[in-house]
């Protein structure tokens, strides 16, 4: 190797993929603006730092294909499941995080890691003496860098509108009125008492006049972006109640599982907190995206029982999501067709999630290295949670109407035969692991050892990506 692997972007995927490529024994460049210039979203200049939510979401492996993917990432060696693991709070049986914690677990972990050279710069354009590069800048990418992009690649890059939630501090709760209770009593791995998320009681009234609030409350415009469309998976909560007057209560504030202690009853409608940070001072409003003006959205959210008297650490807000055309544009080595020296990772993909994004970046480092190695290292199978969404990034999705997809197991090859529909899911998360780990035994018996350096890496993982 001439030339270390450049990559631009310190987010989930690009801190992912340059810890992988170190990893095989190969040197990256990461290049990471935050430092010398902010984005409108981020607050820290800590590498994948969280500026949504703090949940990665499920980590039932046996029936949630977010859960399968959490699984695969960790028997790959991930350093963002190792360091989300490590920063875990209680959230039931989903996977969410003390942000500053884990946030700065992955910076310590890169500036630690002696074949990576951290660089705090933007980066515009891409200098043509680089041989090997990975474009995970996400979907904050600098203006002049998408504009590079899009003349690059010959397609207009698309946009959409991605919302973040507040943030509540723990005590202007009204705790005699909202309640702990995990949704049916779910605990999730770490034990815990099936109380890990708070919960605020509409009746029907309280429920129609917040609402009505929302549909009249004034809203952040965008003049700029108009016409692009919401990921329904992060859809602002006045964009849901427009659509009709039961969509919140059917989706973000579905009170099913959850009995008020105070009446022994079912309320009409519930809005859940989950706690945020270790300390469980802070606590955010899940499903409660909004482009609600900051004014507005403390005097409606104050309406919610229990929140009365809510101080908020953070409100809500919005920024811009760049993605690419990757089924056009991307081969199944997530290369540039263009450009063959180009890789991309994470969001600017069209994958949507905290873990699809990291996931990227983890196949997307280990295949830039193994190219800089002389070998060829295969996509994972379409039968396993990675593999399957890098199927649907680099040719299962229609390039018409192109949008950001989380992995699901919809995105999975059926199973053969008829399997009752209880026994689906982990009937498929069964092959999966299978699949995988014969995956990962073809794939080390192509690596080079004389690449792979000892000793033991963040969270238990030897430097060779097997647990330890």
């Amino acid at each position: 190797m001439t030339s270390p692997l450049h990559i631009v972007g310190g987010g989930l995927a690009g801190s992912e993929a340059a810890w992988q490529a170190a990893r095989a024994g190969v040197p990256v460049v990461l290049h990471e603006m935050r430092g010398v210039e902010r984005t409108e979203a981020h607050h820290t200049d800590f590498l994948a730092e969280l500026v949504c939510s703090n949940s990665f979401r499920s980590d039932d492996a046996e029936n949630n294909a977010v859960g399968l993917i959490h699984a695969e990432m960790r028997a790959l060696g991930s350093l963002i499941l190792a360091c989300a693991d490590a920063a875990r709070v209680p959230a039931g049986s989903a996977l969410a995080v003390d942000r500053d914690a884990f946030a700065g677990a992955v910076t310590a972990a890169i500036e630690a890691e002696p074949l990576i050279e951290l660089r705090r710069e933007r980066i515009d354009a891409l200098p043509p003496e680089w041989s090997s590069v990975i474009l995970a800048t996400g979907p904050l990418t600098a203006g002049p860098l998408a504009a590079w992009i899009a003349a690059r690649t010959g397609e207009d890059a698309l946009a959409f509108f991605d919302a973040i939630a507040p943030i509540v501090h723990f005590e202007s709760i009204d705790r005699s009125i909202a309640w702990f209770q995990s949704r049916w009593n779910r605990v999730g791995e770490d034990g815990g008492d099936g109380k890990d998320y708070l919960n605020c009681p509409l009746d029907r009234d309280q429920y129609e006049a917040f609402v009505d609030a929302l549909l009249a409350g004034d809203k952040t415009e965008f003049k700029d972006w108009e016409g692009t469309p919401y990921f329904d998976g992060c859809m602002p909560i006045e964009v849901m109640a427009a659509r009709g007057r039961d969509t919140l209560r059917f989706g973000p504030m579905k009170p099913v599982g959850l009995t008020n202690p105070a009446t022994g009853r079912r309320a009409w409608a519930v809005v859940q907190l989950r706690q945020d940070n270790a300390l469980g001072t802070l606590w955010n409003i899940v499903g409660f995206q909004t482009k609600l003006r900051h004014a507005e959205q403390v005097r409606i959210f104050r309406t919610i029982p229990g929140l009365e008297r809510a101080e908020f650490a953070r409100l809500g807000g919005l920024h811009r999501n760049t993605f690419i055309k990757s089924p056009v544009l991307l081969d199944a080595q997530l290369r540039l067709r263009a450009d063959p020296r180009i890789r991309f990772a994470g969001q600017i993909t069209g994958c949507e999630g905290y873990v699809e994004s990291a996931a990227v970046g983890l196949i997307a480092g280990r295949m830039a290295a193994a190219e800089m190695l002389g070998q060829v290292l295969e996509p994972p199978p379409p039968t396993t949670a990675i593999g399957a969404l890098l199927g649907h990034i680099t040719g299962g999705a229609a390039a018409d109407g192109f949008q950001p997809m989380n992995v699901n197991f919809g995105l999975f090859p059926p199973l053969p035969g008829t399997v009752p529909k209880s026994q689906r899911k982990p009937a498929l998360a069964a092959r999966a692991r299978a699949d995988l780990a014969e995956w990962m035994t073809g794939a080390t018996a192509t690596s080079s050892p004389s690449r792979l350096r000892e000793g033991p890496g963040v969270g238990g993982h030897q430097r060779d990506g097997t647990s330890a």
